[in-house]
């Protein structure tokens, strides 16, 4: 669990609601169901429309992320790689073959398979190369719904407060109810804003540091396995993996 973001989330919600206390207004005025209705249905709406729906449920899957990320496999990935280069220094490329079925990554494969059928390094650049900015295009496309939520949210609160002002104009003739529901009408814009800024947005950057994680990981995995076809000593491929940490 990233208790960072959890605090951050309370956090958030108590600014917003101690805020509201403190200037001596009444928190119940939040809960207004249509404004969350208009704001929430209708961001999901442009997000669906905005985005393929394969990547709109892979980018759903994406929002844990941002409470419980993947762990961190720099460390291991760089004892592994320095595992596969003191064997294949000692037994050859041809001993890595082990190491294939030993891994269920497949990028890793890939590169493992790839350096068994002796690919030189410049190919197994370009090819591990072509692989990580499809994995990194793939992975940014789903962290995007969450900018576009955060792009949508803040209009329709916007159009949710219209919403409300045409409602409170149509009971113009009992000036009683209009200073609540102006007050009303606007809390569709604090939805927006506040969801955007609070919930939305913060969701798509914990996510693009994630993926930049994960990206880093793979590069790992490439600079590794081309020190290995280029000969190099293990303890020199290892020293400069560490410069990844």
């Amino acid at each position: 669990m990233d208790r960072g973001s959890l605090i951050g989330l309370v956090l958030a919600v108590a600014a917003i609601f101690g805020g509201q206390a403190m200037e001596g207004g009444q928190i119940g005025l939040f809960l207004q169901p249509a404004a969350f209705v208009i704001v929430v249905i209708g961001t999901l709406a442009a997000v669906l429309l905005h985005h393929p729906l394969p990547v709109f449920m892979k980018g759903i899957r994406m929002a844990k992320w941002a409470f419980r990320p993947p762990g961190s496999e720099a460390e291991a990935l760089i004892r592994r790689v320095v595992q596969w280069s003191h064997g294949a220094r000692q037994d050859g490329v041809l001993a890595l073959e082990k190491y294939v079925n030993m891994t269920r990554d497949p990028f890793q494969k890939t590169g493992l398979q790839l350096l068994i059928d002796g690919a030189d390094a410049a190919k197994l650049r370009d090819t591990l190369d072509v692989q990580i900015v499809g994995f990194e295009t793939a992975e940014r496309q789903a962290a995007r719904v969450w900018e576009a939520a955060g792009g949508y949210a803040p209009t329709l609160g916007i159009l949710g407060a219209v919403i409300g002002l045409i409602h409170v104009m149509e009971n113009l003739s009992d000036p009683g109810k209009l200073g609540t529901g102006i007050a009303v009408a606007f809390v569709a814009t604090i939805y927006g804003v506040g969801l955007a800024n609070l919930v939305f947005l913060p969701i798509a950057n914990k996510i693009k540091f994630t993926i930049a994680r994960r990206v880093t990981e793979r590069e790992i995995v490439c600079d590794g396995l081309i020190g290995i076809a280029q000969g190099d000593n293990p303890r020199i491929i290892e020293a400069r993996l560490k410069g990844y940490l």
